[in-house]
């Protein structure tokens, strides 16, 4: 088995593409998807979130919305909306946000890889999303959103996919947020074995985006292997839907934190807190930190900038990134935040909204502080993965997102 191969893929016909595109299933909620798909058929969100087509007051774990959801497939299918292609390939993914840009080979990967962790992870899961996963994978009997994976740059195969993109693409298209994808098929024989040998001398490949479907790809094909007597490993459900970038193309924004109340503290109390392992600089603009241990805080209208005593940034691949830091040294000790999983005073807002989505947080009340972060690197990202350690949970917020429907993987 190789670390990765082409596959026959399922995508729409070219003039129906800019129809059935759809942002991935867990960045919408299902009543802003409801008002994404209304008046379009063909969204793709009718198969990754079926739950808009059924009553408001149903359970989005129900058996019927994962059965409504392979309805919503074969219709598609029937119409011929979405095709297979007649025989494997590879496709070309590239992904224009303003002026960044990144080109990545959509492909499944091994899932046997993933089990030995040459393909790694840096998040855990949690089981009621690897258990949602697994149900709609089953239920569709495919895999329709892609693991966003990534490797270490290579000259060989930038230079290779800088000439596969000189072709005409099979469409180009933009979306509602401004994001324009486009999407090659490279059906060269000659072509397609190249790729599938360079990749597999890489010593091995990055989970950035997409732990619960590719823990859930492992799940099906265990349980795929165990109910299959002529097994043999070529089967497709022994590969996972991936689209793989270089890592140097790779765009991580910031996560921040929001709190709901000073955990008891009156605004000077935390200040002096603060103050113990911070200095503390009054800002009179929002504070973008431009490095490790560097913070913005939001308190009363006003913002401050913190900057970390540099001793305690340790060297530990976890323990230095922002977000622990944080946890470390404010969240945890001072605001008594003990859980970032489960306590429900602390909220997350990816960096795609905007500081100004943190003052809008806390003037309201809903908030009472916030803190900006600098972004995770991908160079960490690899660190901690390479180390087979784990980040804390809203570590990294990936932009632009991959879109769902372009390309899935039937099983």
């Amino acid at each position: 088995m190789t670390l990765i191969r082409p596959f026959a893929g399922l995508r729409p016909l070219t003039k129906y593409a800019g129809d059935v595109l759809a942002p991935p299933y867990d960045v919408l909620n299902t009543e802003e998807a409801r008002q994404r798909a209304h008046h379009r058929p063909y969204s793709f969100l009718h198969i990754s979130k079926p739950e808009i087509d059924l009553p408001t007051e149903i359970d989005p774990y129900s058996t019927l919305v994962y059965t409504t959801g392979a309805q919503n497939l074969q219709r598609l299918l029937e119409t011929s909306i979405l095709q297979q292609d007649p025989q494997p390939y590879y496709y070309l993914y590239q992904l224009t946000m303003g002026p960044h840009q990144q080109t990545g080979l959509v492909a499944v990967a091994s899932v046997a890889d993933y089990d030995q962790q040459r393909i790694r992870k840096h998040e855990l899961t949690r089981p009621d999303k690897e258990d949602d996963r697994v149900r709609q994978i089953d239920a569709l009997n495919a895999q329709t959103g892609p693991v966003f994976l990534t490797y270490r740059q290579d000259s060989v195969l930038e230079t290779q996919f800088q000439e596969l993109t000189q072709s005409p693409p099979e469409f180009t298209i933009t979306a509602d947020d401004g994001v324009i994808h486009t999407l090659w098929v490279i059906k060269d024989p000659s072509v397609i074995q190249n790729l599938t040998q360079h990749f597999d001398q890489l010593d091995c490949l990055y989970i950035a985006d997409g732990h619960h479907r590719s823990a859930a790809a492992s799940r099906v094909a265990a349980q795929r292997q165990a109910n299959n007597p002529q097994h043999t490993g070529e089967e497709p459900y022994n590969y996972f839907l991936s689209v793989l970038f270089p890592h140097n193309q790779m765009q991580i924004l910031d996560y921040n934190r929001v709190v709901k109340d000073l955990n008891g503290l009156n605004p000077s109390e935390l200040m002096g807190k603060i103050a113990q392992h911070f200095d503390i600089h009054p800002a009179f603009q929002p504070v973008k930190p431009q490095k490790t241990g560097q913070f913005g805080l939001y308190l009363q209208g006003k913002w401050y900038q913190l900057d970390l005593h540099p001793e305690h940034i340790p060297n530990d691949p976890v323990g230095q990134l922002d977000v622990s830091l944080l946890t470390d040294y404010l969240l945890t000790p001072i605001l008594g935040i003990q859980n970032l999983r489960t306590d429900k005073r602390i909220d997350f807002v990816g960096g795609i909204r905007g500081l100004q989505e943190l003052e809008k947080r806390v003037d309201s009340g809903e908030m009472a502080l916030a803190c900006s972060l600098y972004p995770t690197t991908i160079d960490a990202l690899i660190k901690v993965a390479d180390a087979h350690q784990i980040m804390p949970p809203k570590s990294t917020w990936f932009e632009p997102k991959l879109a769902d429907g372009l390309v899935s993987h039937l099983l």
